[in-house]
């Protein structure tokens, strides 16, 4: 084999295109979501192949590790005082990297990836070069050779894998203590509790990790059910630091239902003037410094959403103990050429996992299909819309229901005397509980202050 032919067949492979994608991903959200997630598939600046890219995310790394936001600004100083800036391209190369990530439709996980995959190959490449010239001198001791063939690949391999397994002496100290917990505290409501009793004595409340999805049609009080529950978490003795997504609503309008709910002041009677000043301005002090935060941007991907959360969660001195989504399927997809049922499952995916990332529940908004209402009959998990997979990763599911009378007039009146009334009796259906009972639980509906309370405690 001549020299020109061996070269062209070992001629290191790399991606320019995923190098930047990864970069670019780096800096476009100011590391939170992507330089952790580099680590967990154990990148380094050696992965990447060009020297460039080496530089740069060295930089990304030194701001992440001090606590600093990695973002284009923030990058680009640093090369400058280190002198090198020039070196990497300067600021107009930056620009251009940082352009890749706005438009890449794909995840940056899939990207970064592809980087170590290449890293891997083009280290097994160098190895087995290497290894062809090694093995015409090693005839006469073969079991070293091997030996040595075995470690390195091993070193290699050791290198790819990401140690996510766990041995058994953690998880069980966990669950003994967690047990221990719920022997002192017999009888208390242990997870974030929901406002609603006879639902927190089926659950005992929301759990660190759960996913927890509340479904409904429309006009059936998602969003006031949500907001009654994260009134409940912030206004506790204990208060539970709450963060809102909301995709529909202005924050404006959230927190004038949290008031009209709260002080049970009708929202027909605020609209028309026909209140008292003073008592509004008493009810709103009630949520004066309460930890609450609400985003109301749209569009929003699963993956800006984590970002967010995680951002908020490391940056208050109280951890966030609760995330609200209204609702999913508003949510975008990363990648929108995607069915939208495989977009659904890929959201779906990243809500539970920022649950057991941040260690918290999160409640996520759902809307069900019409098949219940054409059928007259209560919801079931298949009726979640779009995709099964929303059922599969929900380690609670609530759906909210008119009652089986409520159903039944409406199938002889083909209209529900009930839906014009203030005040109505609905069904909170516990279709999916992991780690407990399902069940139904009586609730009213305060139509005109949003505003839900429950009727008993259980049934069934």
């Amino acid at each position: 084999m001549s020299k020109n032919v061996f070269e062209a067949l070992y001629k290191p492979l790399y991606s320019e295109d995923y190098e930047q994608e990864v970069l670019a991903a780096c800096m476009w959200e100011g590391g939170q979501e992507c330089v952790p997630g580099c680590l967990e598939l154990k990148l380094s600046s050696r992965s990447f192949y060009v020297p460039a890219h080496q530089e740069i995310f060295k930089v990304c790394l030194e701001l992440f590790k001090v606590g600093d936001p990695v973002n284009l600004f923030r990058v680009c100083e640093r090369l400058r005082f280190a002198g090198k800036l020039d070196d990497v391209g300067g600021k107009a190369y930056l620009l251009e990297v940082d352009r890749k990530f706005k438009f890449a439709n794909s995840s940056y996980k899939a990207a970064a990836k592809k980087v170590k995959d290449l890293e891997i190959i083009r280290n097994l490449v160098i190895f087995f070069r290497q290894g062809l010239e090694d093995a015409y001198h090693s005839v006469n001791d073969i079991d070293q050779f091997l030996g040595s063939v075995e470690q390195k690949v091993l070193e290699i391999n050791r290198d790819r894998v990401v140690d996510t397994a766990l041995p058994f002496d953690k998880p069980r100290e966990q669950a003994a203590m967690a047990i221990q917990n719920m022997i002192q505290h017999k009888g208390e409501v242990l997870g974030v509790r929901s406002g609603f009793d006879g639902l927190d004595e089926k659950t005992d409340g929301f759990h660190a990790g759960e996913m927890i999805v509340l479904a409904a049609r429309p006009s059936m009080g998602k969003t006031a059910f949500a907001l009654n529950i994260a009134e409940a978490a912030i206004l506790n003795k204990n208060p539970v630091p709450t963060l809102f997504f909301s995709l529909e609503m202005s924050a404006k309008q959230l927190a004038m239902r949290m008031i009209c709910s709260h002080g049970r002041i009708s929202m027909t009677k605020i609209r028309g003037g026909y209140v008292n000043g003073d008592e509004i301005g008493r009810v709103a002090d009630e949520f004066k410094c309460v930890p609450f935060w609400i985003d109301e941007s749209c569009n929003l991907t699963i993956l800006e959403m984590r970002s967010i959360a995680r951002r908020l969660y490391s940056q208050q001195k109280q951890k966030l103990g609760l995330v609200i989504i209204d609702y999913l399927q508003l949510l975008s997809g990363t990648d929108p050429r995607l069915p939208r049922e495989q977009q659904i499952a890929e959201i779906s995916r990243g809500i539970k996992g920022m649950a057991k990332e941040l260690n918290i529940p999160v409640i996520v908004l759902s809307q069900l299909n019409r098949e219940s209402e054409k059928e007259y009959r209560k919801p079931l998990l298949s009726d979640l819309r779009e995709s099964g997979s929303i059922e599969q990763d929900a380690d609670l599911v609530l759906l909210l229901s008119k009652t089986k009378e409520s159903i039944k007039a409406s199938k002889d009146s083909e209209k529900d005397p009930e839906d014009e009334k203030e005040e109505k009796t609905v069904s909170l259906i516990i279709g999916k509980q992991r780690n407990g009972p399902t069940g139904e639980i009586d609730l009213r509906y305060y139509k005109s202050c949003m505003r839900f309370v429950c009727l008993k405690k259980t049934d069934g």
